[in-house]
């Protein structure tokens, strides 16, 4: 019993990444129809109040556990960098930018993961795969904008570009830490505040900016989208993330990398007609092989 159990529990960390891998690429195009309704920052800051509600909630009442205060600092700090900075620019880039091109961009975070691994781990230089897996990944993100250079030089294209580049650090450097912090406590107790405080913060930052509407008369649209952001990107595959990341190293667990940009690009042109051509399609298999080789490259090295 005791030899079978890591290899279930592996199983399961990989059932959850594929649940991961396929629901948040839908997500791309959820977000893109929730912002013809809500500003970017508001949407995300709604989906993730009630989304955090709900945790908070179940935890609350079924597990009597509440937040202490020596959780807080850590646990603000985790919003702001998983939600408020990489989920609330991810949305805030689809603004810009077709949903399936935004999804690739966000597809080399595993890539980032693995700099700034070996930024920390202090060490003085990278494979020649590593390195070429860097360069494919980030020519390939390249190639996926050749049909929208016209548009980049205008600028607020290329605003979608910076917010899904700084979204897909931040979402790197927020996987590391989750992995440190699922050691310290309970990770779905700690998802469920991260999410409320961070929908508190961009709620709040969207209406300081004056880019804030009332959702007293939002159309049943609006609020579908707001309910499978919710339900499907926050709850079932947030939490299939952490489930997965508790028990797979943070490298393997980024594979939905892999997977999400294809199924974003797919719904995005089958769905909200955005263009899908033979540039974007090589940029992205360019992309993903380059984050196969860099993440290939990180195992290897680990062992």
């Amino acid at each position: 019993m005791s030899q079978d159990h890591p290899s279930s529990e592996r199983t399961k960390g990989l059932i959850a990444v594929a649940i991961v891998s396929l629901l948040w690429g839908t997500t791309w195009m959820a977000s893109k129809v929730g912002i013809r309704y809500l500003p970017a920052l508001q949407l995300s800051g709604l989906r993730h109040i009630i989304g955090g509600s709900l945790y908070v909630i179940y935890f609350a009442v079924f597990k009597k556990m509440f937040i202490q205060k020596d959780q807080i600092l850590r646990i603000l700090l985790m919003a702001v960098v998983m939600f408020v900075l990489s989920n609330g620019l991810s949305v805030l880039s689809v603004v810009y930018m077709p949903s399936g091109i935004a999804s690739v961009v966000g597809a080399i975070a595993p890539i980032w993961v693995v700099i700034i691994s070996y930024f920390f781990q202090k060490k003085n230089s990278f494979s020649p795969q590593t390195i070429i897996g860097i360069g494919m990944g980030f020519i390939g993100v390249i190639i996926c904008f050749y049909d929208y250079f016209g548009e980049i030089k205008e600028g607020n294209f290329a605003l979608g570009i910076l917010f899904g580049l700084i979204s897909s650090i931040t979402w790197a450097a927020g996987a590391l830490l989750t992995v440190k912090q699922a050691k310290e406590t309970d990770p779905y107790f700690s998802l469920g505040w991260q999410m409320l405080f961070s929908g508190i913060l961009l709620n709040i930052i969207s209406y300081l900016l004056g880019d804030f509407v009332s959702i007293a008369h939002l159309p049943k649209e609006a609020w579908l989208s707001v309910a499978y952001l919710i339900v499907i990107g926050s709850v079932i595959a947030f939490g299939a993330y952490v489930y997965a990341l508790k028990r797979l190293p943070a490298a393997l667990v980024t594979v939905h990398a892999y997977i999400n940009p294809i199924v974003a690009l797919i719904i995005g042109s089958m769905l909200m007609n955005e263009m899908l051509t033979v540039h974007i399609a090589f940029g992205t298999i360019a992309t993903l092989a380059g984050v196969f080789l860099v993440n290939n490259s990180f195992r290897k090295s680990n062992r």
